[in-house]
C-alpha cells in the first residue's frame, strides 16, 4: 500500500502539474488547442473517478498536501464530467466533516459544479466574464451574504479576489 500511495502521490503531482502547463489552452482561439485542453482535463478526470473508487477523496493525509491540492484541481477542471465532479463532491464534503479537507477549496468545488448545473453559485468564486474591466460572478443564491459566506470557508472578500484579475 504505501508504494501505491507513493506512486499515486507522484501520479496526481503530475497530472496537477500537465494541467498548469496546458491551461493556457483552456480559452485559446484556436479550436486544436482547445480541444488539446478538453481531452487532457477529459483524461484527467476519467482517472480522478477511479482513484476515488479504489481510495476515496485523496486527502492531505493520504497522499500529502501537494497530491492532495491536485486532486481538487483536476476535479475542478473536469467540466465535462459532471459526475466526476458531483462525485469529488460528496466525498471532499465527508472529508472536510472529518477535518481532512479544505473548507475553501470544498467551496471552489461546490460553485464550480453548481455553475456546471446551470444554477447559482454559493460563494462568487466562479467569474462568467469581464465588463468594463471587472470581472463579473455567475450569479449568486445570495449575493448580499456573499463576503459574509466566502469569510466562512476562508476566501477572501470579493473585490479583493477580483482585484487580482482585474483588467486597467
Amino acid at each position: 500500500m504505501t508504494h501505491d500511495v507513493a506512486a499515486l502521490r507522484a501520479e496526481l503531482t503530475e497530472m496537477a502539474a500537465a494541467d498548469h502547463r496546458s491551461a493556457v489552452r483552456a480559452n485559446s482561439d484556436d479550436p486544436a488547442e482547445q480541444l488539446a485542453w478538453r481531452r487532457l482535463t477529459a483524461r484527467h478526470g476519467d482517472r480522478l473517478r477511479e482513484i476515488m473508487d479504489e481510495y476515496g477523496w485523496p486527502t492531505a493525509e493520504l497522499v500529502g498536501e501537494d497530491a492532495a491540492r491536485a486532486a481538487w484541481l483536476i476535479a475542478q477542471h473536469a467540466d465535462r464530467q459532471l459526475d466526476v465532479q458531483r462525485r469529488a463532491l460528496q466525498l471532499m464534503q465527508q472529508a472536510v466533516s472529518e477535518g481532512s479537507a479544505a473548507p475553501r477549496e470544498l467551496a471552489f468545488l461546490r460553485d464550480r459544479t453548481l455553475v456546471n448545473e446551470g444554477r447559482k453559485q454559493i460563494y462568487g468564486t466562479q467569474i462568467a466574464g469581464v465588463k468594463d474591466g471587472a470581472p463579473i460572478p455567475w450569479p449568486c443564491e445570495e449575493p448580499d451574504r456573499m463576503d459574509e459566506l466566502r469569510a466562512e470557508v476562508g476566501i477572501e472578500p470579493f473585490d479583493a479576489y477580483v482585484a487580482r484579475f482585474s483588467i486597467t
